[in-house]
């Protein structure tokens, strides 16, 4: 592997807060604008908060993605510095893999592997999605390798890594439909010492488990719910933020807790789905239940969230209490990720708690059907 080097490489590096590249390739600008096409709208394949994405192909014919940090964005460079720092040496088939990055003179460039179908919004939920070509195969692979990637991130590396923004956006589809977690520039390294941490609240309304958005208590747990919502989302094939459930415009997750209640959960199926095992669709949906639950230690692990979905398990519905719910108050669609990191990080918004124990229980009664 080559590393590029540049005159303005020290000035750079040192200009972002004296941060060390170890272990990345460094591209040259004139490389990736190469490679792009001189960032051609017609190679624009995404566009963030901080920036835009662009499919390019290297010399050597490798395809890139190249995610290009606006100018303006001086919070996008520690989200650029995250993202380097948390997944430069991390390796799993269900992450998206960081070739190396750009750091000359003003420009600030990640380049992550290609993959070709996008992300998961657009194929499932974006005004030209075609839902009905992801079939419940293909869904239920999607949940559980997300799911593995979610628990890989969680326990089994040192130190752990909370996304902070798992959503269906940030789920990538590789070319035979295997997920893969992107854009980790909110995402938090926890010690083993830490238990959680307090700190400004950062994410996507829909996802946001309760005790983070109001409280800004960040665990592992905050992840799992955000999660439920996006297999809710993958079962379903509607959004999360959007109120378009029945006559009272409800939440698509008050909407499935409303439906498990009537022992109606099968009707939440995304209708375009032909075939589809109704046990294993059911089980998906309660484990979404349980990952989503208001009190935050009731929540599962990803790795027992793993075996509910890759095993027959009998879940035990008796410890499943009902969802946190948080309504926003102060317009729907607000992005989260742009709030201030001083003392205040609460919005406007509400949320409602339910006064159940936090003693940890068991989630599946682990016996084969």
């Amino acid at each position: 592997m080559s590393f590029c080097c540049f005159s303005a490489r020290k000035k750079s590096l040192q200009d972002l807060g004296g941060f060390s590249v170890k272990n990345i390739r460094l591209f040259s600008f004139n490389e990736l604008r190469s490679a792009t096409d001189n960032f051609h709208p017609s190679n624009r394949i995404g566009r963030g908060g901080f920036g835009t994405v662009y499919k390019g192909i290297l010399k050597n014919g490798t395809p890139i993605a190249a995610k290009v940090l606006s100018a303006e964005s001086r919070q996008g460079v520690n989200e650029f510095l995250t993202e380097i720092d948390v997944i430069t040496n991390v390796k799993h088939p269900n992450l998206v893999e960081l070739l190396g990055c750009c750091v000359q003179e003003s420009n600030r460039i990640l380049v992550y592997e290609f993959v070709e179908n996008n992300s998961l919004e657009r194929s499932l939920l974006g005004l030209n999605s075609q839902p009905a070509e992801l079939n419940w195969r293909i869904r239920s692979a999607i949940c559980l390798g997300a799911a593995n990637g979610l628990a890989y991130l969680h326990e089994e590396i040192k130190p752990y890594i909370v996304h902070r923004d798992i959503k269906a956006s940030n789920i990538l589809l590789d070319k035979s439909f295997t997920p893969k977690i992107g854009d980790f520039g909110l995402a938090k390294l926890f010690p083993d010492n830490i238990t959680h941490i307090s700190t400004r609240v950062a994410g996507t309304p829909g996802y946001l488990a309760p005790e983070y958005a109001m409280q800004g208590q960040l665990t592992r747990k905050a992840d799992v719910y955000s999660f439920g919502v996006l297999m809710l989302e993958i079962i379903s094939g509607k959004s999360s933020s959007k109120s378009c459930w029945s006559e009272m415009e409800k939440s698509l997750l008050e909407w499935t807790w409303q439906l498990y209640e009537e022992e109606r959960l099968i009707e939440l199926v995304d209708p375009s789905l032909e075939e589809y095992s109704e046990e294993e669709a059911l089980r998906y949906l309660k484990a979404a239940l349980f990952c989503t639950q208001a009190t935050a230690d009731r929540r599962p692990s990803m790795t027992q969230v793993v075996e509910m979905l890759s095993k027959p398990v009998r879940l035990n519905e008796k410890e499943l209490r009902p969802p946190g719910l948080l309504h926003n108050s102060s317009g729907a669609g607000k992005d989260l990720k742009g709030t201030n990191s001083g003392s205040s990080t609460k919005d406007t918004s509400t949320v409602t708690t339910l006064p159940y124990g936090s003693t940890p229980v068991t989630m599946t009664e682990m016996h084969p059907r």
